[in-house]
């Protein structure tokens, strides 16, 4: 009597390991692309930190007695021994204004001449608008092109 063999063939395995190893290479990376997704939530953290930076600066205008909300320049506030330029007692959009208050890392935010604008991060934008009159809060938009 012959003995009937059970199991797979050494050649029925590699296969199957073939097989799975051509669609896990054109399944994984549809799966897998996680790089847009961190730079989008890089990019809602950095929008974030402005919007609470810009309102703790707000929040100290507001509560010094000598902070003119009235003045677009000259104003300042002094938040844990910084001194952050204020603009409509909001943050100015400079170095000094809004770059003070909120501290982010090893982010080099440009800063656009006379336009009341700073661009904190080039490839998710997130834009950094200054108030322009005391009753018009600073505007905080984020474009989640390029990411």
């Amino acid at each position: 009597m012959k003995k009937q063999q059970s199991g797979f063939t050494l050649i029925e395995l590699i296969m199957v390991i073939v097989i799975l190893g051509i669609l896990s290479a054109f399944a994984l990376p549809r799966f897998a692309d996680l790089s847009s997704d961190a730079q989008a939530a890089a990019r809602s953290g950095v929008l974030g930190s402005l919007r609470s930076g810009s309102a703790i600066a707000h929040a100290a205008c507001l509560a010094d007695a000598g902070c003119d909300q009235s003045a677009a320049t000259g104003e300042t506030v002094t938040l844990e021994g910084q001194t952050v330029a204020m603009a409509y007692g909001y943050p100015a959009a400079t170095a000094g204004g809004i770059g003070t208050a909120v501290d982010l890392g090893d982010i080099t935010p440009v800063y656009a001449a006379g336009a009341g604008t700073i661009t904190f991060v080039t490839d998710c934008t997130i834009i950094y608008t200054a108030a322009t009159a005391a009753t018009t809060p600073p505007t905080f938009t984020g474009v989640d092109t390029g990411c």
